[in-house]
């Protein structure tokens, strides 16, 4: 038993220690001198709750027209009501079976917790608060979004150069599910996906950031 128990203490300060260190040594290490703002600005949101991240971005005449591929997949991105579109990487057990915590079952979280496929989940949404604490938002330069928005797209997994939607699977009426690019696990997840897609877009956030909590604290402490 003490050899189990020191096991696992051991096993926990690590994990600590990890996220401490992924946390507050920021990526990338030195930051450069943030450019003046300019004309054609673009306010990008990221969204959090307990788990989870998502990244917004605004449905202007130019975005309705760069993601008409989601809205041949069932997206109403040129619907007049929609002003964003909300985007999220995650694991497909979880993301499917686990729209609310009521949800939950056993298999999901295994899956979470081991390796799993990934998909993109997409939805709309009219006007957000963004003074809510779960909401952060950012100003990007043009080739900054750019390089954020071509980074989401090729995050989406495709068959003859269409978006492959997953069948029968969304929480309510406008959003979908898609096959997506890459494996899922706990410690390369939703949150370190957003972490990374903001960095593209040359927001700071920690080295490594598993949880919407240390990224929310790096993103604040790094920009």
């Amino acid at each position: 038993m003490r050899v189990f128990a020191r096991s696992l203490l051991t096993v926990i300060a690590l994990v600590v220690i990890g996220l401490a260190a992924g946390t507050f040594i920021p990526r990338p290490l030195f930051s450069t001198e943030p450019p003046a703002p300019a004309a054609g600005m673009q306010r990008i949101l990221v969204l959090s709750n307990p788990i989870h991240t998502d990244i917004v971005i605004p449905l202007d005449d130019e975005m309705r027209t760069a993601y008409a591929f989601l809205g041949a997949a069932g997206i109403p991105v040129n619907d007049p009501a929609a002003e964003w579109l909300v985007i999220g990487w995650g694991g497909r057990s979880f993301y499917l079976e686990t729209p609310t915590w009521g949800d939950l079952k056993p298999m999901p979280v295994f899956r979470a917790l081991t390796v799993d496929r990934s998909v993109m989940h997409v939805d709309v949404a009219g006007p957000i608060d963004e003074a809510h604490p779960a909401i952060r938002s950012f100003d990007l330069q043009a080739a900054e979004f750019q390089n954020l928005s071509q980074f989401i797209q090729a995050s989406f997994a495709r068959e003859g150069g269409d978006v492959v939607v997953i069948p029968d699977a969304g929480y309510g009426a406008h959003d979908r599910f898609f096959e997506a690019h890459g494996s899922f696990n706990a410690l390369l997840g939703c949150n370190t996906w957003t972490a990374r897609a903001l960095r593209m877009a040359g927001i700071r956030t920690g080295w490594w950031n598993p949880l919407p909590q240390t990224l929310g604290l790096s993103l604040d402490l790094f920009n």
